[in-house]
């Protein structure tokens, strides 16, 4: 049927063909019982975009559900007209939209955790329907024509940059070469993320490979033309940066090496269980099977576990009597609020007793066993030192929300794959009312972690996190090592306040040591900040090196 402004309208399928211009399967029929068209009479759409499928009798002008309202017609289905065409004869329409429809295409595959999900595989498309739930959009799938919920973070918009496997956002320098020298991957690797000091600008980062340095990270400033065009070397400017990776791709062209491959990109961290659980994140217990524990503390129990029968969580298990379900689920709402890429995400937990905390699943336990029983036996420098840096990345954004961890050491930090690290249970030692814990002196308080004026006095700041953290790089460099080696926790108090400071453990740089004493200070003021423990660290082994490769040399 034509409408009266005498534009054709199609159905759901019939609209995707015309707007992919390809063939699609299966064709959703919303009108229609006629008898079906032999082959030779099947309709050709506009743009030449044929409909094959062998239930297809519906000619493009058949469809009567379109409506008037909108500058775009809708069909029941929801299924939105992207004929350009259509638009045109509304224009001044009383109830035009001057909505456009932008379509999504998922960068990864993703399993339903809950009935209000929708599962979906890498390379589907999708027209977002309501988008105000922040980190869960609902969506509708032009593959399978399902509509749910969501991770905003696993679309992009259809050709944009962000819907490219090389490009990977806002990502810093060292979390750049992390990835790039993780998983095995061979020279010529490479990603483009935004640049950290040039607003506009991108960085090109390539894995190289030579006989005195081995397997390192050179980066390339990307910058940006007055007119929208990029180049690396005045003399090889493109439009897009999809077109300098294709010219980079077939030759070097002075680079280190031409570019081969995208880095690989790990699944993107979820802030929430699910859509539900983004305001509402007390949980049943019923919810959460406990699977295999991980570890057992003084004050519970850590296990991987499930929620929903779907979603792989870890669960620590609070003893009873061991904190106030009351005083935690008040810290919980601010401990919920912290969100950094180094920090475990709190997910949701079971705040009547014995509490649950549940959080993201970390695969390889926290650092502590990581270095003294795991993998991390066989770490070098390199390596721990920047698992101290990402620890004071963490600690730096605690720092920047004014808040305190008070129990800042190896065993309550979690390793992941590619020796990802990250900080647990920040907060929850102010919450334990166990007496001998908080005596502060008893045999269950860190005293050997604690900075003296938060042990003797209970002054705890982020400056005796500081003092925590240069205990805790002593752990990294002796792989677990108990500090202070041979004095008990009395003769720690009495010693530390002589003076007395750790001296500087085998194989372990001066520099680095000297790091350490400038977190003992015994004026809490004169100690350094996170932000610069993170910049020195970040820094320890790249400081002479230039930040850029020279472009114009290319």
């Amino acid at each position: 049927m034509e409408n009266k402004s005498g534009l054709n309208y199609s159905c759901e399928a019939h609209l995707t063909a015309i707007k992919s211009k390809r063939y699609v399967k299966p064709h959703f029929l919303l009108q229609g019982n006629g008898p079906r068209a032999p082959p030779a009479q099947r309709f050709k759409h506009t743009n030449n975009a044929t409909c094959i499928d062998q239930d297809c009798f519906l000619p493009l002008n058949s469809c009567s559900n379109a409506v008037r309202t909108v500058s775009f017609c809708k069909l029941k289905r929801r299924a939105t007209c992207l004929i350009d065409e259509h638009k045109k004869g509304w224009e001044n329409s009383e109830n035009s939209v001057e909505t456009r429809v932008t379509l999504f295409v998922a960068l990864y595959d993703y399993e339903a955790r809950t009935e209000d999900d929708l599962s979906f595989r890498k390379g589907e498309r999708f027209q977002i329907l309501n988008s105000t739930e922040g980190d869960w959009w609902e969506a509708r799938s032009l593959t399978t024509g399902g509509t749910g919920y969501i991770p905003s973070n696993y679309v992009a918009p259809v050709d944009s940059i962000q819907a490219e496997d090389w490009y990977f956002g806002k990502l810093g320098r060292k979390d750049a070469e992390r990835q790039l020298l993780s998983n095995g991957n061979a020279r010529g690797t490479f990603l483009i993320r935004e640049s950290e000091t040039t607003k506009g600008a991108y960085s090109l980062s390539i894995q190289d490979w030579d006989d005195i340095k081995g397997d390192h990270v050179k980066h390339y400033k990307i910058r940006k033309l007055d007119n929208g065009g990029y180049y690396i070397t005045t003399r090889a400017q493109f439009e897009t940066l999809q077109q300098l990776v294709q010219h980079y791709s077939a030759r070097a062209a002075g680079l280190c090496c031409r570019l081969i491959v995208p880095c690989h990109k790990g699944m993107p961290r979820l802030t929430d269980l699910s859509v539900k659980t983004k305001d509402v994140w007390e949980i049943p217990r019923e919810s959460l099977q406990l699977i295999k524990r991980l570890g057992n503390g003084q004050f519970g129990e850590v296990w991987m576990g499930t929620w929903n029968g779907t979603t792989k969580v870890a669960v620590k298990t609070l003893k009873p009597g061991t904190m106030s379900p009351e005083s935690f689920l008040e810290e919980a709402q601010i401990m919920k609020k912290l969100r950094h890429d180094k920090l475990v995400q709190l997910y949701a937990v079971v705040s009547e007793e014995p509490i649950y905390i549940v959080t993201e699943y970390m695969s390889k336990g926290s650092l502590l066993d990581f270095l003294k029983d795991g993998e991390g036996r066989g770490l070098k420098l390199p390596n721990l030192v920047d698992m101290a840096a990402q620890v004071a990345a963490g600690m730096a954004y605690i720092e920047r929300m004014n808040y305190i961890h008070r129990d800042l050491r190896s065993a309550n930090i979690l390793v992941g794959d590619s020796l990802v690290c990250k900080i647990a249970d920040f907060g929850l030692a102010r919450l334990i009312e166990d007496n001998e814990y908080t005596a502060r002196q008893g045999a269950k308080f860190p005293i050997k972690w604690t900075a003296p004026e938060a042990a003797l006095y209970g002054k705890f700041t982020i400056k005796s996190d500081v003092w925590s953290f240069g205990i805790l790089l002593t752990e990294l460099v002796t792989k677990g090592r108990v500090p202070y080696p041979g004095m008990n926790n009395r003769e720690v108090l009495e010693q530390v306040e002589r003076g007395y400071r750790m001296p500087c453990p085998q194989d372990c740089p001066t520099s680095l040591h000297e790091l350490m004493v400038q977190c003992w200070k015994k004026d809490p003021e004169e100690r350094p900040t996170f932000e610069y423990l993170q910049a020195f660290l970040e820094d320890y082994f790249t400081a002479t090196e230039p930040q850029y490769q020279p472009g114009d040399n290319l």
